[in-house]
């Protein structure tokens, strides 16, 4: 009689421990939760451009705005700068080399007119970022400009699991923007270019 309870108890205790754990939420000093690694696979790769077109189309429909298109030059233009601001450890619209969103734009073979670039570092998801951006009037206003007709979204992801995010808009019905002068401090001169940029 004493047997079977005893069997019994070391069965729980044996299938117990081949049962996966429940991850817990782990918090930082602050008591504040800490970022979660989101881990991109291949799979994800492909979809994650057209999930976010799919997002702000929604968004600027709902804004009473026209969809936009992905662009290879301005998504292959968001790539470069995601890799950069990566080695850079510093996320802002300026390359390594002091190149200008516009000047990126153009280097990459886009023929139209550059319109904006939102950039973030982060461990946030594709549609997180994409979500904080939505809620801050300056990135809120690259997002929804009507003029914007085209659309780059590219990434860069460390082996830590941080993100460099880099979105990249313009107007494919207007000429490419001229006669930018680039200061010694990298700020461009030409008007044209004042509130294209945000983060």
């Amino acid at each position: 009689m004493t047997r079977f309870p005893v069997l019994a108890l070391c069965a729980v205790a044996l299938l117990s421990a081949c049962s996966s754990p429940i991850p817990q939420e782990q918090f930082g000093a602050d008591g504040r939760p800490l970022p979660r690694v989101y881990k991109m696979s291949r799979a994800d790769e492909a979809e994650i451009p057209y999930r976010v077109l799919d997002s702000l189309n929604a968004l600027r429909s709902a804004k009473g705005v026209s969809p936009v298109q992905l662009n290879a030059q301005l998504s292959a233009a968001a790539a470069a700068h995601s890799r950069d601001m990566s080695a850079q450890n510093r996320p802002w619209h300026f390359g390594s080399d002091g190149s200008s969103p516009l000047l990126r734009a153009q280097r990459a073979g886009y023929a139209g007119h550059f319109m904006g670039e939102l950039i973030a570092e982060t461990y946030e998801t594709e549609m997180e970022t994409l979500a904080d951006w939505s809620t801050q009037a300056e990135t809120r206003g690259v997002l929804l400009e009507p003029k914007v007709n085209e659309l780059g979204f590219a990434w860069y992801q460390e082996p830590n699991g941080k993100i460099w995010w880099t979105l990249v808009t313009g107007d494919s019905t207007r000429p490419p923007v001229a006669n930018v002068n680039i200061t010694a401090l990298g700020r461009e001169t030409t008007s044209e270019m004042d509130n294209l940029v945000g983060q």
